[in-house]
């Protein structure tokens, strides 16, 4: 049925991540799926550079990188099913391209439950469900 699957990560928010995380395992476990896991840090607009050092960027995606390990080894599959990847860039354009990339078949994304701020504002779970070229399962908590 799916045969690579893509889980978006957002390290702050770890609660959100799981329960999509857990589902992606058990979708994983049902049909032989490869799992990768992706995260991605969001690049400082050029007007904040003046005030964080010059190596932000590098120490962000070192810092992703060994959180992301972490998440990594709790996850509970083989270890040559499971693949990660940080990438810089915007959230939602950074997951679609992380999805093409790899050839992902499922996105499997965590979301909030709707609020106002959400239906306002819009969210990136709500943009790669309109723009993803596979199929997106939405988890909520």
């Amino acid at each position: 049925m799916y045969k690579k699957i893509l889980v978006p990560v957002d390290l702050s928010d770890l609660e959100i991540a799981a329960p999509a995380i857990n589902a992606a395992v058990r979708l994983a476990e049902w049909t032989g799926a490869a799992l990768r896991l992706v995260n991605i840090q969001q690049i400082l607009p050029a007007s904040y550079m003046d005030y964080v050092p010059p190596e932000f960027d590098a120490q962000q995606r070192e810092w992703a990188e060994a959180e992301m390990k972490a998440v990594h080894a709790k996850v509970a599959l083989p270890p040559e099913r499971v693949s990660m990847v940080v990438r810089m860039g915007g959230i939602y354009p950074e997951i679609l391209a992380e999805a093409e990339d790899c050839g992902a078949d499922l996105i499997v994304i965590g979301s909030h439950r709707p609020a106002m701020s959400t239906y306002l504002l819009g969210s990136n779970a709500k943009t790669v469900v309109r723009h993803a070229k596979c199929s997106v399962l939405v988890v909520r908590k």
